[in-house]
């Protein structure tokens, strides 16, 4: 599988691009267990434009998580535009842009999803945006609105139509968020039009490595993308590879070599943001992390360790978890 000039393994598997989770200490992380490719968080067009501090040092990439994409997302065509040429300084390997996020505070605005409502102003900002950049532009989206206006077939080709590189789409609507069950039924759809030449890839709902393979068996996708099974559980990627290659589940590990892998991240979000910053950080991959999932009389241990205020207090608590429950 190719995305423009960017080759792939056959089947390859992406770490979906998510606020507050994709930083690059995590993608690095993720690229070691097997990601084929990964994308930063959101990225304000906004925000870029005006300077905020925060918002350019999203642009910051290393070479060990290539290839990387940078996500943009906005609702005003100039200031897209613009942003996307920002991030090309920034060198990813491609520029992603986002009309799929289902939030109030992006979709509300008419950014993300909330572009699922206006078609033309959606293919308008793509079109210009493939114009500005030398790079791929690619870019990723939902069903529709709702379930009323389930456009994601006939918009497919029209974004294709515009110079698009490959097409992520999210198996949900904006109004379902994340409830009910993602729908791959028109990702198949897409994928299956003739008329599409472009990669297209699924996302919704793909937690384990038999849930990967059933998707790409299904639907015929190019790639599938992982998000918030990848939570606090980056070794779900070499899981998922060894599955797709042998059909066979990857042996478990020992409890204590999951927990130091989460320890060493923790260790590089408290060098990167300081003590306070770095554990806040942390706590989303400490909450839902399969590691602790289904650990008898937990609950206690699991609001301490959520709890904790600096790094010792958390390591301590992290530390005791294998002898207090028996667990190796």
């Amino acid at each position: 599988m190719k995305i423009s000039n960017i080759n792939f393994t056959d089947q390859p598997v992406f770490l979906a691009p998510m606020e507050d989770v994709t930083d690059m200490d995590f993608r690095v992380l993720c690229k070691e267990f097997g990601a084929d490719m990964v994308y930063t968080e959101f990225v304000s067009s906004d925000a870029l434009i005006r300077h905020v501090n925060k918002t350019k040092e999203k642009l910051i990439i290393c070479e060990a998580e290539r290839p990387v994409a940078i996500q943009i997302y906005g609702r005003e065509v100039e200031a897209m535009v613009e942003a996307a040429k920002i991030c090309e300084e920034a060198q990813p390997d491609i520029i992603d842009i986002n009309f799929g996020c289902p939030v109030k505070k992006v979709a509300g605005k008419g950014a993300g999803s909330g572009m699922m409502k206006t078609p033309e102003l959606m293919v308008e900002i793509t079109r210009e945006v493939v114009k500005a950049v030398n790079l791929p532009v690619t870019l990723k989206t939902r069903l529709g609105w709702d379930h009323d206006s389930k456009i994601i077939v006939e918009l497919a080709e029209q974004l294709q139509d515009v110079g698009i590189q490959a097409l992520t789409i999210h198996g949900r609507t904006r109004s379902q968020m994340y409830r009910d069950n993602a729908d791959w039924s028109l990702i198949a759809d897409v994928k299956n039009n003739q008329r599409m030449h472009i990669p297209i890839i699924g996302n919704g709902d793909v937690t384990t490595p038999e849930e990967c393979k059933f998707r790409f068996d299904q639907t015929g996708v190019d790639a599938v993308m992982i998000g918030r099974g990848a939570i606090g559980n980056p070794w779900i990627f070499k899981e998922v590879k060894h599955f797709l290659k042998t059909g066979e589940l990857l042996p478990d590990e020992s409890f204590v070599w999951y927990l130091n892998i989460l320890k060493d991240y923790i260790k590089k979000n408290v060098d990167h943001s300081g003590e306070r910053g770095g554990i806040i950080h942390s706590r989303r991959h400490l909450a839902a992390s399969n590691l602790f999932k289904g650990i008898p009389d937990f609950k206690k241990t699991r609001i301490a360790m959520l709890r904790a205020a600096t790094l010792d207090e958390l390591f301590s608590i992290l530390d005791s978890i294998p002898g207090e429950f028996g667990l190796e």
